[in-house]
């Protein structure tokens, strides 16, 4: 069997993801411990002290340190960051120590800032994916009540050290050695390597699940990410041969090896979509043909429960030719098809537009019967025909895709319950 499908279906899926919850650190090697949570937290145990890789959101911290004390109560004399998201810097204030020194690759402000300038639009879209833990950061570390009183504190750190290509230091004999790979999940994304027993801390850099294809746009908002600096981050990191992989999340990775084969599959699959969606470009597709026509072939295969192809193809898309698509004039202009969805239903009937969206349910298109649906809702919002229309296509569209991808099974699944919320009203 092939060895990268083989531990893509061995490995946990992104739906069981939750908040730091461990009643003890994992013990990864006799010096390195991980902190389970929304993104793991890790210690690297020296003589000389502690290391601490990542902290968790600022609610997940108190658990994080409480575990990593009952091994190793420090000192800390350093915590490394491998990207400035929320769930890897929020819990820094709780680990820091008189003489800790915050090391971040030098864009961490750039990230943070990004944070701050659209924090209510990305949080309330983010809720449709994470909502338990938007809850949870809202309220008092163990409690269930959200109004009990202030949250705990969500850090926003700086970093005493800063550096723009690489870093190196030395603590009880170890040698850390820090890596940027601004082609990650972000413009600060940065690795930690161990020479001496060739493990590789990752965090976040490859995408939450490993070996999947990458996220180029999240669904739940953020800057676009770009496949060449994607692939040249992956090139550093697979030029330094880990015989050990330690992700963001989940139990890390054994083997040179397969190591090795992961990162090459990476490599080839995105390396084929990149040219294949240009290919298509210069030809005159579009990128709605673009979507439907690029697949990796098999021997190419990768997961696709974060990042997924189709999405994929769209980014780089516009990453090239911008927004404007050139097949319409309305294109340029705010008022878009859907603002007249009204007046057409209202010109075909909306039991014609329900049925005709009921036929290409039926006949195996839930997409056309999810924009009749859509159209149909817009001229009578309260429809019961309307609704339970949308409802099915919805779970049409759950159904075809295997609910595998955790980006699109979570939106069906909320629309679905939605509907069906609005269809008992």
């Amino acid at each position: 069997m092939d060895p990268v499908r083989q531990l893509v279906e061995s490995r946990p899926d992104f739906f069981v993801n939750r908040p730091a919850y461990l009643e003890q650190a994992i013990g990864i090697r006799d010096f390195i411990w991980q902190s389970s949570g929304l993104s793991s937290a890790y210690m690297v145990v020296t003589p000389a002290g502690r290391v601490i890789i990542n902290t968790g959101m600022g609610f997940e911290a108190p658990t994080h340190k409480r575990l990593f004390d009952a091994v190793c109560a420090g000192p800390t004399p350093y915590i490394l960051l491998t990207q400035g998201h929320v769930d890897h810097v929020g819990g820094v204030a709780l680990f820091r120590e008189r003489g800790t020194l915050l090391v971040a690759q030098r864009d961490l402000p750039l990230c943070q800032r990004d944070d701050q300038r659209i924090k209510q639009v990305r949080e309330a879209q983010a809720y449709i994916w994470f909502s338990d833990a938007l809850e949870a950061a809202r309220r008092p570390q163990g409690s269930s009540d959200a109004s009990a009183a202030t949250p705990p504190p969500q850090d926003v750190p700086v970093a005493e050290v800063s550096f723009e290509d690489s870093y190196t230091f030395e603590l009880g004999g170890l040698r850390f050695e820090l890596y940027a790979v601004p082609g990650g999940e972000t413009i600060d994304s940065c690795v930690v390597w161990l020479p001496q027993h060739r493990i590789l801390f990752t965090g976040n850099m490859l995408g939450p699940l490993f070996p999947h294809f990458p996220n180029f746009n999240t669904i739940r908002g953020d800057r676009y990410r770009f496949v060449e600096p994607y692939l040249d981050s992956l090139r550093r990191v697979r030029a330094l041969e880990p015989e050990l992989l330690i992700t963001g999340r989940f139990a890390p990775i054994e083997g040179r090896e397969l190591i090795g084969a992961c990162f090459e599959r990476l490599d080839a699959a995105v390396d084929y979509v990149h040219r294949r969606t240009l290919e298509g470009m210069n030809a005159g597709k579009d990128i709605w043909t673009l979507m439907r026509e690029v697949r990796l072939p098999p021997e190419l295969y990768v997961g696709q429960g974060y990042g997924r192809v189709s999405w994929a193809v769209r980014t780089i898309w516009e990453q090239y030719m911008g927004w404007f698509k050139a097949q319409a004039t309305s294109e340029l202009y705010p008022t878009q098809p859907r603002d007249i969805y009204d007046d057409l239903v209202a010109l075909a009937g909306l039991e014609a537009v329900v049925a005709r969206g009921r036929s290409q349910l039926v006949s195996g298109d839930p997409e056309a019967a999810m924009l009749l649906a859509e159209a149909a809702l817009a001229h009578a919002p309260r429809d019961r025909s309307a609704l339970i229309l949308a409802r099915d296509a919805n779970r049409a569209l759950l159904e075809r895709s295997g609910a595998s991808n955790f980006w699109e099974a979570g939106w069906l699944r909320t629309q679905i319950r939605r509907l069906e919320q609005e269809i008992e009203a």
